[in-house]
């Protein structure tokens, strides 16, 4: 009878262990942290946003997630809490087109589901390895049709193949969980809210050089820009082993210096920057229609006015590598039920949960730290 760690799918798969080294095209990176600054620069602006409301209200640009998923959703829990799939998307389309061809369609390869506790002064963030094998529910294409879903499919494909809706069903098929609100930013977003916050400061432990992400950092305290940001988040082969999961601890390291920045940004006495950060932050971000609207964002980010860095503790969802395939990791079906357990009863996740999974060992995320 195998173990019930024993990694989802890989019952007749034994032993093998290795590192993710394989090559990706240069510019797939976006960090999803810009939705959370997106929300909490919308709020800055309170009443009066009022006088540019018309302008800031066509930036935001929504997705009818409820719509397109209908009634077979786990249940909505009413406690207080509230869950966020937030995803940074590697399209590029536009402005995009700088970092790389598609080789496909879109893939979500940043995911963090948020979990606001009740009373909204801490947060939990899991992120969700893009490779992650999982088991995909049947999605609805664009196009209308229907695409079967499957056993054993990388996570990041629900997006390509169905949209925020397929990435939203195949999350809430992964975790039980309902998830209240979607926000997705793009590369050419993230980096220029972060060049309208006027970089964002992070103290480095060791240089890191990769001419892949067209990142050089010595070690010391640096005020990054959006170009140096975006390299930071999408680099691999700068730090550690060169594995995604690496990547991931930077990101969230990243996320907890960009929070930082956000709360140390006074601009309520300064209408032209309030403006700047709001377009900036209004134009950088894709939602549900729920919040599609600078009231109903702006409500949504008094709900994380009181989270700050020190309230929020960032995992990633247990996983381990596959032993047929170092380039995908296997959900760790235990721990992964634990830390969904957690949140689901609205507390914090468990160390025990993450202890042991490859998410888990790295120690890229102890490089960079908020400046």
């Amino acid at each position: 009878m195998a173990d019930e760690n024993t990694p989802t799918g890989a019952s007749a798969r034994r032993g093998g262990k290795g590192r993710r080294r394989k090559p990706r095209s240069a510019g797939r990176k976006a960090l999803v942290a810009t939705a959370w600054a997106a929300a909490a620069l919308v709020l800055l602006g309170g009443g009066g946003l009022g006088y540019v409301y018309l302008k800031l209200n066509g930036n935001l640009s929504g997705v009818d997630i409820n719509a397109a998923l209908g009634k077979d959703r786990p249940r909505n829990v009413d406690n207080g809490s509230m869950d966020i799939l937030v995803l940074g998307s590697d399209s590029r389309a536009g402005a995009n087109a700088r970092y790389g061809r598609d080789g496909g369609g879109s893939r979500s390869d940043t995911a963090m589901v948020v979990h606001v506790y009740r009373g909204h002064r801490r947060a939990s963030v899991v992120s969700i390895p893009r490779d992650t094998l999982v088991t995909r529910p049947d999605c609805t294409a664009r196009n209308g049709t229907t695409v079967p879903g499957g056993r054993e499919q990388m996570f990041n494909t629900a997006y390509e193949v169905g949209g925020p809706a397929c990435a939203v069903k195949t999350v809430e098929s992964l975790s039980g969980i309902r998830m209240d609100h979607y926000v997705e930013v793009d590369f050419t977003g993230f980096k220029k809210l972060v060049d309208t916050l006027g970089g964002v400061p992070v103290t480095t432990r060791q240089a890191i050089d990769d001419d892949r992400s067209h990142l050089h950092l010595a070690p010391g305290t640096h005020t990054l820009d959006g170009e140096q940001a975006l390299g930071l988040v999408r680099t691999r082969h700068g730090v550690g082993d060169g594995s995604d999961l690496g990547r991931i601890q930077l990101q969230q390291a990243f996320v907890k210096a960009l929070l930082a920045r956000v709360r140390q940004v006074g601009v309520v006495s300064d209408p032209k920057k309030l403006y700047e950060l709001a377009d900036t932050a209004t134009s950088a971000v894709t939602t549900d229609s729920d919040l599609a609207s600078v009231k109903r964002l702006a409500g949504f980010a008094g709900g994380l006015k009181g989270i700050g860095p020190d309230g929020t503790a960032m995992v990633t969802l247990p996983v381990a590598y596959d032993p047929q395939n170092a380039n995908r990791v296997l959900p760790l079906a235990a721990q992964d039920r634990r830390v969904w357990s957690a949140l689901k009863a609205d507390r914090p996740v468990p160390a025990a949960a993450t202890r042991g999974s490859a998410g888990d060992k790295g120690a890229a995320g102890r490089v960079v730290t908020g400046g």
